[in-house]
């Protein structure tokens, strides 16, 4: 009974471990179908339009975006291929052991056929009947041919089944090795584009290494600028608050005073973590949330109180959530941006070149508020996009599917 038992749960810890790597695999599939559509798209967005004349910086800055993205398909295809690798020698020794046991079994059946041919008259069977010493070891004794007879078929059919399950090995081995090499290969045109475009990377950045102090200056400038436009936006938000508050009577609260509805409408927005839509239809994130150092001055840090998503020319902006708009802002030397209340959410899109909705107006989510601003220098049409609780920045990839 405890072998039986054993066996049982051998089998299961077995069958789950596979579909573990089966569904394991698939991720890596689809993560790197994923980094080759957003390489497609960095191709397309920052790297198709060459009428437009780009500084050195602007140019190594966007190399270095798709320099992240090739060294991670790299390692994602690594993975898949190493697990593959592993599925491989799994199966290979599975196919070995299958190979010994249909060996063994074919003996067995050789033998079996040997034995029946030397015993298998019909007169020495029913010698082997007759000679019997009653009607009862008769009986056991025709019982026992029948039995021998059923034993045979029996293992006919397990040579025939592991034939079959062989078979199948072999078919499932040889398109898992088909499918290796192309990973291989793919990699390793992967790995030659990455190779030209550090290349590249480096030969602009030895360039601008020259005038590094110049550059440092200019990041840092660029730096106060994206500060200072993120502390107004914070100083927007805590206003709203304040005003909100206030008109709830309930005095200088740090964060917003609910009705029951926006109550509920926050909590729906959390409760959608991580499945919001996208802020536009198309586009691939070319700055990260947080601090991040700089791809050519490693000295400078860069702060990013959201993400910046490159989206095609006349790209539309659209609400991830339902919400109302809190306030439609313009800062001095800088473009309109939309700031919409989620209850105690707020979402900001910035860097538009149109807006369509007006302070107030209820909004329903995909619905398009505006359309993005393209840089006439540069022909960059950037989307700069965060996510507030009250007034401190979360990290937009935790809100937004496959951010």
């Amino acid at each position: 009974m405890f072998p039986r038992r054993f066996l049982s749960i051998w089998l299961l810890c077995c069958l789950s471990i596979g579909w573990a790597q089966d569904s394991r695999q698939e991720k890596l599939r689809q993560q790197r179908k994923q980094l080759q559509q957003e390489i497609k798209q960095i191709n397309s967005l920052l790297f198709s339009n060459t009428k437009k004349k780009k500084s050195a910086l602007n140019e190594v800055e966007d190399l270095a975006v798709k320099i992240n993205l090739r060294q991670r398909l790299i390692r994602v295809t690594n993975e898949e291929a190493n697990r593959l690798t592993q599925q491989i020698n799994v199966n290979q020794r599975s196919i070995d052991r299958q190979r010994k046991e249909l060996a063994d079994l074919k003996a067995d059946y050789a033998d079996m056929i040997r034995y029946s041919y030397a015993s298998k008259s019909g007169q020495s069977r029913l010698m082997f009947l007759f000679s019997s010493e009653s009607f009862l070891q008769a009986y056991k004794r025709f019982q026992y041919l029948k039995q021998y007879a059923a034993f045979r078929k029996k293992q006919g059919l397990l040579i025939a089944e592991k034939t079959q399950t062989l078979q199948a090995l072999n078919k499932t081995l040889l398109a898992q090795k088909v499918r290796k090499e192309a990973l291989v290969k793919e990699n390793r045109a992967v790995q030659n584009s990455l190779s030209e475009e550090r290349l590249e990377q480096k030969e602009l950045v030895t360039a601008l290494k020259k005038r590094e102090r110049s550059l440092e200056s200019q990041i840092r400038k660029k730096q106060k600028q994206i500060a200072a436009y993120d502390k107004e936006i914070q100083r927007l938000i805590r206003a709203a608050i304040a005003a909100s508050n206030k008109a709830a009577g309930k005095g200088k609260a740090a964060v917003f005073t609910l009705t029951p509805e926006a109550q509920l409408i926050g909590k729906n927005f959390t409760a959608n973590k991580g499945k919001l839509p996208w802020p536009v239809e198309q586009g691939v994130v070319t700055l990260g949330f947080g601090t991040q150092t700089h791809p050519v001055v490693k000295t400078t840090k860069i702060q990013s109180n959201g993400v910046t998503i490159a989206t095609p020319d006349n790209a539309e902006v659209r609400a991830v959530f339902k919400g109302k708009v809190m306030q439609v802002f313009s800062f001095k030397g800088s473009n309109p941006g939309v700031l919409i209340q989620h209850g105690n959410y707020i979402t900001s899109y910035s860097n538009l070149a149109a807006v369509y909705v007006k302070k107030g107006q209820t909004i329903e989510a995909k619905e398009v508020i505006g359309k993005v601003f393209t840089h006439p220098n540069t022909g960059k049409t950037e989307l700069k996009f965060s996510v507030f609780q009250n007034t401190t920045p979360v990290n937009p990839k935790g809100w937004v599917y496959r951010l």
